[in-house]
């Protein structure tokens, strides 16, 4: 399967008593299409997948998979706390008619290398599709190291990886010493320059939720042209909003204010995140305006 380009992790939409609100979801699909982004992945972090239960996760797979109609490659988030859960929620996405998968660790069990490994080939085994894994360590506690990806070489469903580590040294080593079998993706927003220099050409990216055309625009740049002078220009207009996602501590919140700056109201994340106060949402509101301002 072909991972280039912005997979936007969509969001779920959430009403005042904290319910699916279904209709806004199908709003925010069609207006990322509509932008050109490349794909969907529903159910990863930003779309809260932790907070929601299977009932719920499934569905908005359902959901999208209905009003996306084949339009744009989907992605299900899969991730539970156990091998179980996590083969019947890809089971049930391979069945509504998803293209890919989003494997992370399971979180909280902090299973060791072995078990990750043991865990990552049976939904593999189970699914039979293309797998994209997620190293996000600071959230589910355990990393995806080396040995492990180096012995999943014979798995040819293991096509990519989502690296939020932040670390810049393990990057290199992904993209000099494991791209012969393994696509880099760009899972952390404010290195995604460095990211697409170094050979990258998929970014799974947060804020493309309210700011697709940027997000577009800074990878045809960088991976279709190869043009890294207007990709700097570019990365240095978002990366005001990027640094706040990233650095400021509230991700979910962000990105959900974001889409309600770009008249698309999803609703606050669920409890225990709270919303982004006054001071927050005004240094957020001024960068994104700066940032808008400069489309054609």
């Amino acid at each position: 399967m072909n991972f280039d380009g912005i997979w936007t992790p969509v969001v779920t939409p959430l009403d005042e008593q904290g319910a699916l609100k279904l209709e806004a979801l199908d709003l925010l699909v069609d207006t990322l299409i509509e932008q050109d982004v490349h794909g969907l992945i529903i159910g990863g972090t930003t779309g809260e997948y932790y907070a929601l239960t299977k009932d719920e996760r499934k569905q908005v797979f359902d959901r999208v998979v209905g009003h996306a109609k084949g339009r744009v490659p989907l992605m299900a988030g899969v991730n539970a706390t156990t091998t179980e859960d996590s083969l019947e929620l890809g089971q049930y996405a391979k069945a509504a008619g998803f293209d890919a998968v989003l494997v992370a660790a399971p979180y909280y069990c902090q299973p060791a290398q072995d078990e990750l490994l043991t865990h990552i080939e049976a939904v593999d085994d189970a699914l039979d599709m293309p797998i994209m894994l997620y190293n996000f360590p600071d959230r589910t506690g355990v990393p995806m190291e080396f040995d492990l990806i180096d012995a999943l070489r014979g798995r040819p469903n293991i096509q990519a990886i989502k690296e939020s580590t932040g670390s810049v040294e393990r990057m290199h080593e992904l993209a000099n010493n494991h791209a012969d079998h393994i696509q880099l993706s760009c899972g952390m927003d404010d290195q995604v320059l460095e990211f697409f220099v170094w050979g990258a050409r998929s970014w799974v990216a947060g804020a493309s939720n309210f700011l697709a055309p940027e997000h577009v625009a800074l990878h045809k740049a960088c991976v279709i042209d190869q043009d890294f002078v207007a990709g700097r220009e570019l990365a240095a207009r978002i990366l005001p909003i990027l640094n706040l996602l990233e650095q400021g501590g509230k991700f979910c919140q962000y990105i959900k204010y974001g889409c309600e700056l770009a008249d698309m109201p999803v609703g606050n994340a669920r409890r225990p995140l709270l919303p982004l106060n006054d001071d927050e949402k005004a240094s957020f509101k001024s960068a994104y305006e700066a940032l808008v301002a400069h489309r054609g």
